[in-house]
């Protein structure tokens, strides 16, 4: 089964089970601050399991395109990826765990044909400052006829999900292995409940975690169940709406269902392998982990690009710079130059269900040649560096730790390259001052990439609300005071102290404009206009005048909030009832975001 096979089939069998297929969303996360990226499934959904409901329904089908970067640096094995696809599908407080498993069985067993003797099962065992065990899950599974032996109870790092932030929806969730070997299945399942591996950790550290069977089981599909909401003093008590999230990688399983012990041999890698293997003249044999990181931060960077951002030196236009860069650096190894958009060409073929990589195809290879001609200028100046680092010096002084991580971090050079030009120069390097001084950078990197993380679902409060709103009365005073009505949306940001607004136009906003904008804001706010919410179809929604995200995709229905006769926006929300639920609005910051787009920064104020 390969990539668009294991799609279809997904979609048609929770079609078949009265779920609605939603769009794609963006790689962006729209309003949202708490993440860089688009990273799961239930992500755009997030005001919907909160309680919102959903023009399509309480059942929910699609596949996502994700990106996760906080174990970056982990790929070049055979299981990571920084771009990923998931397949998920959702109940908002219609199903639960019963409907939920059977449904997984079922897709498991009759539509992959994967024979129940080769799945074994884990379920959340249970905590004393938490919930009890999962016993529900543990006796749906065993009445599907999956042996007692092969159920297994998992603590809390393993078998629970979230909150995301420090509050919110969270709960157990059951985990599906399936035996990969040829070899006879095991009739225990059996791991090592003290040092299991969590989820993302490589095949081998699984092995030395669980023992020799452990390799053969692969986790393809994960149940979370949102059962209970934990409160600021860390208690928890049970959700009204009760929701299922689910989820199941496309690059894991396409490999685990063709027997692929390393994801890259599988169809949605090979011919960006076989066009690395190509370009370079060496075989992916012996070179696996280079061409690995090549093929995969490509792969990224055109997925990234393709949704609007462009290399830079913050957020994640620096994500996207970062792939770039170390790919390049990857190539090198393999003594291949001006490479980027060349190895892209199979990424377009692969993905050609996603129009928007067809579309946006010139502006992805212009940015990526760009970028490979900035940093090989870059690595020319970062070797005269080293060099002059070198030069001069005595046998004996090396080049410390701390110049070695500055020429890492300034140049994006690997310590192999600065290690081998102080060798042809005549000095040596401090490795070992140079892996201190990583460690400590990789570890302040950890606790920012937390702290942007800490917010989740329970970021979606009062004041976040309110800012959601008033960035809509923004939009529509700035196409009247400019004159444009195509003004629309190019990225929103938006936290509990501010929004950030970034739109379409070419000059900077002249003083007296910026007061305008505020001035109606604010007249707006004062009238204490009711905001209604309506579904429609998106054809219905253009007809009526609704403003909506440029380029977007959206589904067969769409909510429509639309505050007096001065807005109409298609858009997920959340929003409050009233303007007069606002305080007053002032902007504090325009500048530009990138060529083309103006950036607003404002607040309310009481």
């Amino acid at each position: 089964m390969n990539r668009k096979q294991l799609i279809k089939a997904y979609i048609d069998f929770f079609k078949t089970k009265n779920h609605k297929e939603i769009p794609n969303a963006s790689l962006i996360p729209e309003n949202d601050p708490t993440v860089l990226f688009t990273t799961a499934g239930m992500h755009p959904l997030v005001p919907f399991l909160l309680g919102q409901p959903h023009p399509q329904g309480k059942r929910l089908v699609n596949i996502q395109k994700c990106i996760r970067t906080g174990d970056i640096e982990e790929v070049g094995d055979t299981t990571h990826h920084t771009f990923f696809e998931m397949l998920g599908n959702w109940s908002l407080g219609d199903y639960f765990k019963k409907e939920a498993i059977e449904m997984s069985f079922e897709f498991l067993t009759k539509k992959l044909k994967i024979p129940k003797e080769k799945l074994a099962i884990t379920f959340f065992a249970g905590d004393k400052d938490m919930a009890p065990a999962d016993v529900d899950s543990k006796e749906i599974w065993g009445d599907l006829g999956i042996p007692k032996k092969k159920i297994e109870p998992l603590r809390k790092s393993d078998n629970w999900w979230g909150p995301a932030g420090k509050t919110g929806p969270c709960g157990p969730c059951t985990e599906m292995f399936y035996w990969r070997s040829k070899k006879s299945v095991p009739k225990k399942f059996n791991p090592n409940r003290s040092t299991l591996a969590t989820e993302g950790r490589d095949w081998e550290e699984k092995k030395q975690a669980w023992g020799e069977e452990s390799h053969d089981w692969v986790e393809i599909w994960n149940d979370v169940f949102m059962q209970y909401n934990k409160n600021k003093k860390g208690s928890f008590t049970e959700l009204k709406q009760k929701n299922v999230d689910t989820g199941m990688g496309v690059e894991r399983t396409v490999a685990v269902l063709n027997g692929l012990e390393d994801n890259y041999l599988a169809d949605m890698w090979q011919p960006i392998i076989k066009q690395i293997e190509k370009l370079s003249g060496k075989s992916y044999k012996g070179n696996e982990r280079t061409m690995r990181i090549i093929a995969d931060h490509i792969k990224a960077a055109v997925f990234i690009i393709a949704d609007g951002i462009t290399p830079s030196n913050t957020e994640q236009g620096y994500v996207l710079r970062r792939l770039i860069r170390k790919a390049i650096r990857h190539g090198r190894k393999l003594k291949i130059k001006n490479f980027t958009p060349k190895v892209t060409e199979p990424v377009f073929k692969i993905y050609n269900d996603y129009k928007n990589l067809q579309r946006n195809k010139k502006q992805i290879l212009q940015e990526l040649k760009k970028e490979e001609e900035r940093f090989n200028l870059t690595l020319e100046k970062g070797l005269r560096k080293i060099k002059k680092m070198s030069w001069g010096r005595s046998m004996h002084k090396k080049i410390s730790g701390k110049e070695a991580f500055l020429l890492y971090q300034s140049y994006g050079f690997p310590i192999e390259m600065i290690k081998e030009v102080a060798i042809e120069t005549g000095t040596e390097v401090d490795e070992k001052g140079f892996q201190k001084e990583l460690q400590k950078h990789q570890k302040l990197s950890r606790t920012a990439t937390q702290g942007r993380f800490k917010s989740g679902l329970a970021d979606k409060g009062q004041e976040t609300t309110k800012l959601h709103t008033v960035t809509h009365l923004l939009a529509q005073a700035l196409r009247q005071v400019l004159h444009k009505p195509d003004l629309h949306q190019r990225g929103s940001n938006i936290t509990a102290e501010r929004t950030r607004f970034d739109f379409n136009f070419d000059r900077k906003l002249t003083p007296e404009e910026l007061k305008k904008v505020e001035e109606i804001v604010n007249q707006k706010i004062k009238q204490a206009i009711p905001i209604q919410r309506q579904e429609m179809t998106p054809e219905q929604a253009t007809k009526s005048g609704a403003q909506g995200v440029f380029g977007h995709k959206y589904g067969a229905k769409v909510s429509v909030y639309t505050i007096g006769n001065f807005s109409k926006e298609i858009c997920a929300g959340p929003h409050v009832q009233n303007t007069k639920e606002l305080e007053k609005f002032k902007i504090i910051k325009e500048k530009s975001s990138s060529a083309g787009v103006r950036r607003i920064k404002a607040v309310l104020e009481l």
